[in-house]
């Protein structure tokens, strides 16, 4: 008996991942629920168990490619790989044809958040065009287009009009594949009296125009490589370098940073805690709680607490913006930035606020083992509703980071140092850490930030008893 590895969805908007490594080869032997391959998503990466067990006969799927849910990946078992000839093909050809534009038969591919900032609001019905109208820009046209939202902004960035291009995906759907041949075909603009956005940036910066070389058989090629929307692109640079693609995860993070920036109204502001007492506390506990609980003792498990119950004082720290309303949530979800190889990602840590201290520890410390080993489940990285991170241990005094959107705070942990400080008009030896909250402006004044600080700091250095 054969069984088809079927690529998974991995969370309810996400519709392609990117399959990024192959544990086993072809003829190994697999056990059910064993690893099996690695995927990568613009959410999380996470490796993904055999459903059966028995032997790899057929890969079907090379690493490196983005592929649609529901795609056969690989068969297990028997010699045959239970497959017609006509439906490997059928495969092979939705990985290639539709890896960027899936969507599910009977539901509506959802926005990712970066694309949904993106997305024009409705036209009205359309209308006859008279001399007297200007054109509706190629941007607006194109969303009547069955595609996905990546196409969309790409055809956006070129100019391009998607009507024009014959889709070769599901139902007539045009891929990104289908886009870039089209580019290739029609270098040129598609309305010429207006300027593109590169074109305006290679006028107004001659020098950061895209290069052209010739290859050996002479045929013209450009250096110009895809950037992300708001950057300028990179000047050739004349020595030696390197082209490294940025992973899924890596253009995840920078497009929701970029996004983020352009959303909120960014404000820090730095507070000086003496948790001397903290520290002791932690030294004369951490002993017992590992051989109790199993796993180390840390600092975040208290910032974390700290913080979870001061954002229960102040609950305008724990809310969203919707338009021109302010959404503030009930349930405490706290996010911990994790730092991984390949980038940054916050699971979060669910009802925090019903948490005791030891619960938040053997929380924290479960999501950040799943996030190292590529553990994840989709819904370890949803829901959160305020974040905080904890670099201090790389020696960072402090720092202004970016808000998670859609949040409106994070917290930052700087390093824990021991400096002379005056008490009492004395000098003294403490243990000192910087905390720096990033928060939204359009939400949360100076002062209230300000005030929620205090509060966080006075119940960290009033943390003199161990209390689970």
């Amino acid at each position: 008996m054969t069984t088809k590895v079927i690529m998974p969805q991995m969370g309810e908007s996400v519709f392609e991942g990117t399959l990024t490594k192959w544990l086993k080869k072809v003829g190994d032997r697999v056990t059910r629920d064993e690893p099996l391959f690695e995927i990568s998503t613009d959410k999380v990466d996470s490796e993904i168990p055999s459903p059966a067990s028995g032997i790899l006969s057929e890969i079907l799927v090379p690493e490196g490619k983005t592929i649609q849910i529901n795609t056969v990946l690989a068969i297990i078992n028997g010699e045959e790989s239970g497959l017609t000839q006509r439906e490997t093909a059928s495969v092979n050809q939705k990985a290639e044809g539709e890896k960027m534009d899936v969507e599910p038969p009977g539901r509506t591919q959802a926005a990712t958040p970066f694309q949904e900032s993106e997305r024009p609001a409705e036209l009205p019905a359309a209308t006859a065009k008279s001399p007297s109208q200007p054109e509706i820009p190629v941007g607006i046209r194109n969303q009547d287009i069955r595609t996905s939202p990546l196409v969309r902004r790409l055809a956006r960035e070129n100019n391009v009009d998607l009507a024009k291009i014959k889709g070769t995906g599901l139902e007539g759907r045009i891929t990104k594949d289908d886009l870039l041949e089209y580019l290739a075909k029609s270098p040129q603009s598609e309305t010429p009296a207006a300027i593109s956005e590169p074109a305006a940036q290679a006028e107004a910066f001659p020098a950061l125009s895209p290069v052209s070389t010739k290859d050996a058989s002479g045929v013209q090629e450009h250096a110009a490589a895809t950037v992300l929307p708001g950057i300028m692109e990179e000047p050739r640079f004349p020595g030696e370098s390197e082209i490294v693609a940025m992973s899924p995860m890596r253009k995840a993070i920078a497009e929701h940073m970029i996004s983020s920036k352009k959303t909120s109204a960014h404000v820090s502001t730095v507070f000086e805690v003496d948790i001397s007492s903290l520290v002791h506390l932690r030294d004369m506990h951490k002993e017992d709680f590992e051989k109790r609980e199993g796993i180390r003792l840390t600092y975040t498990p208290f910032f974390a607490k700290a913080l979870v119950d001061t954002v229960r004082e102040f609950p305008v720290f724990n809310s969203s913006v919707s338009g021109e309303t302010i959404i503030i949530k009930k349930p405490i979800n706290l996010g911990i930035a994790v730092a991984l190889d390949s980038g940054l990602i916050v699971p979060v840590v669910k009802d925090a606020h019903l948490k005791s201290y030891t619960g938040l520890a053997l929380a924290i410390n479960a999501l950040v083992e799943r996030a190292r080993t590529k553990k994840l489940r989709p819904d370890d990285v949803k829901n959160g509703t305020i974040s905080m991170t904890n670099p201090g241990s790389f020696g960072s005094l402090f720092a202004t980071p970016i808000i998670n959107q859609p949040q409106v705070a994070i917290l930052h942990m700087g390093g824990i140092e021991k400096r002379p400080v005056v008490i009492n008009d004395a000098i003294a030896i403490r243990s000192m850490v910087c905390l720096s909250l990033t928060f939204d402006h359009r939400v949360i004044d100076g002062a209230v930030a300000d005030r929620f600080m205090a509060r966080l700091k006075e119940r960290l250095q009033s943390w003199s008893q161990w209390s689970d």
